[in-house]
């Protein structure tokens, strides 16, 4: 398994409250930066938010833009349902650092989309749900 399967199982697991495996590539000295709430996170911080993530929003598919031995870049898409009759839909990009082969820093930029990504490549929201 890449390193990107693993991040995605493990978060995808994660979002349904199973973090067995993100406590497994996870590295225990690991800190993040949000820029949105100027906190510094840890990784039981970053569970609390996939697990309210995981109450509303939709992840797709991950594209593996890089990866090798220290670092991974991977771009994924995303659905949440809002008060209006469409979702939003984004696209984020996560940029992932690695020390003796575990996760030491992650960084997550997202854009709100104005359609619908599924629309246009060769998947479904109905395969990730």
């Amino acid at each position: 398994m890449t390193k990107a399967e693993k991040f995605e199982k493990a978060w995808r697991l994660g979002f349904k409250g199973d973090f067995s495996l993100v406590d497994e590539i996870y590295h225990s000295d690991y800190k993040s930066f949000d820029y949105r709430t100027g906190i510094e996170a840890n990784i039981e911080d970053d569970k609390v938010i996939a697990s309210t993530l995981g109450e509303s929003v939709i992840f797709g598919p991950h594209i593996t833009l890089f990866e090798n031995e220290n670092f991974l870049c991977i771009e994924r898409f995303s659905k949440r349902p809002t008060n209006a009759n469409e979702p939003d839909y984004g696209v984020g990009i996560v940029a992932v650092n690695y020390e003796d082969g575990k996760i030491i820093w992650q960084k997550t930029a997202s854009h709100k989309m104005d359609f619908d990504p599924s629309e246009y490549l060769d998947w479904n929201w109905e395969d990730y749900e």
